[in-house]
């Protein structure tokens, strides 16, 4: 990667901000700053970097439609197998609305990550940070335990998840025994990740993404059949929150925006763009899914405070609705699986401290492949188990709450750098203040009923 410079100066993020109006740089760095900050103008980015072909020495800038396609294939993860059982109680009218509110509720925290990692991307003139290298300059020495402990805690826990699953269909699928599919299906992701070009991990994205789109129309072709339209104008407002844990989980894609903002060569509006783009379409694919399966359980029998398995309510309408559920769930859970792993090797490199652009790193891809095989086989039935602790505590603090932390202080801590990106996020210390006490509600509510 190469750093576009503009004239030699010393100023704070100059020799990053490759910008649209050269004149407002100059050589001299206090007349830039003045400039700059007298007149109260943000500087307009168009990249900070460029990425380039260490062969050729070409610049490779990054695609928006694979950032798109990362974006959405992160954010349909394992979690939308669990939103029809725990929407069931309070309807899929209300459960729509929910919907919406913790779409924009990620997006916005999203883009707050995304504006507070090209801004310490700016001050430490560094071309990849994560979550660790933003919480050391804007929380200090707590933020980055709070972030190490909470991002690798969400992390093991969902490829935990995800591996479990994925493992349990390929071994109905293959006939194989179960650890050899948990060891087939890590190896060839992970594989992908490792060896992988940016563009040929986005390329597999696309090609995961269309597949959920064609076996997600097969399943609603089959299964809608069998819909109750009057079902879905049901709406109990009050059951809501025990479902919000496991929708905001649903959209979690913030672990891969670190992975963005350096494909995108920190392009700001290529950024927002892939992350708003790249959450509507599992927006869409979540109410259609809802709707479908809400809108033909109603004959279905529940046990008492039992929540079924949404596999298993479709398989109950109809039969070939299984198969169809496995496939989904497969391409659903493998877009999701590249996305987490490209998000903790690359937090696991930035804490290891290893050199950036250094050529296939093993270690952090040995640390994040292995543990999550090895306990999904310890307990197979950790599916679950994984998706509501980690959706209740762990996304609610690092996704939620620690964003709008850093992005505070990023903004209004006297030491914060001077020049800054434009904010993503409009609003102030208002919209702030609202994340942090929307998930801090949620949390709190959750520990008191349990």
């Amino acid at each position: 990667m190469a750093l576009l410079a503009c004239p030699p100066c010393s100023c704070v993020g100059s020799r990053l901000l490759q910008q649209k109006r050269p004149d407002v740089c100059s050589s001299n760095p206090r007349k830039f700053l003045v400039k700059c900050v007298s007149q109260k103008k943000q500087v307009e980015l168009e990249r900070l970097f460029s990425n380039l072909n260490q062969t050729t020495l070409k610049r490779e800038p990054g695609s928006l439609s694979s950032a798109v396609f990362l974006v959405a294939g992160t954010t349909v993860g394992a979690g939308i197998l669990a939103i029809p059982a725990v929407t069931q109680e309070s309807g899929f009218l209300a459960t729509a609305i929910t919907c919406v509110f913790c779409w924009a509720y990620m997006v916005a925290t999203g883009l707050l990550v995304a504006e507070v990692n090209i801004n310490t991307m700016s001050q430490l003139g560094s071309t990849s940070v994560s979550l660790v290298s933003m919480a050391m300059r804007t929380l200090g020495d707590v933020g980055v335990q709070i972030v190490c402990w909470t991002y690798i805690f969400i992390h093991y826990a969902l490829l935990v998840a995800y591996v479990a699953r994925s493992s349990e269909i390929l071994t109905k699928f293959v006939g194989i025994p179960l650890w050899e599919s948990a060891t087939l299906f890590s190896l060839v992701l992970g594989g992908i990740c490792y060896f992988g070009s940016q563009r040929f991990i986005g390329a597999v994205n696309g090609v995961l993404v269309t597949g959920i789109i064609i076996s997600f129309a097969a399943l609603v072709a089959v299964a809608s059949g069998y819909l109750q339209w009057s079902a879905l104008l049901k709406a109990n407002f009050q059951a809501v929150p025990m479902s919000i844990p496991i929708i905001i989980l649903s959209f979690v894609y913030q672990n891969v925006v670190p992975v963005l903002c350096t494909d995108l060569e920190g392009d700001l509006s290529k950024v927002r763009t892939s992350i708003v783009l790249g959450t509507t379409i599992p927006l869409i694919l979540f109410l259609v899914w809802d709707a479908v399966i809400l809108g033909t359980i109603t004959h279905v029998e529940m046990g008492s405070g039992k929540i079924m398995d949404p596999l298993q309510l479709l398989e109950s309408t109809n039969v070939a609705v299984g198969p169809i559920v496995e496939v989904f769930s497969i391409f659903a859970i493998s877009t999701s699986y590249i996305g987490f792993v490209l998000g903790l090797c690359d937090f696991l490199s930035d804490l290891l401290k290893l050199p950036a652009g250094q050529s296939w790193p093993v270690l952090p891809y040995l640390f994040t492949l292995i543990p999550p095989v090895v306990l999904s086989l310890l307990d197979p039935e950790i599916f679950f188990k994984a998706l509501d602790f980690a959706g209740t505590y762990g996304v609610l603090l690092l996704f939620g709450i620690l964003p709008a932390v850093m992005s505070w202080s990023d903004r209004y801590s006297s030491s914060s750098i001077a020049v800054k990106v434009p904010r993503l996020v409009p609003g102030g210390r208002f919209t702030l203040s609202l994340i942090v006490a929307g998930a801090g509600c949620v949390i709190f509510s959750e520990i008191f009923d349990k």
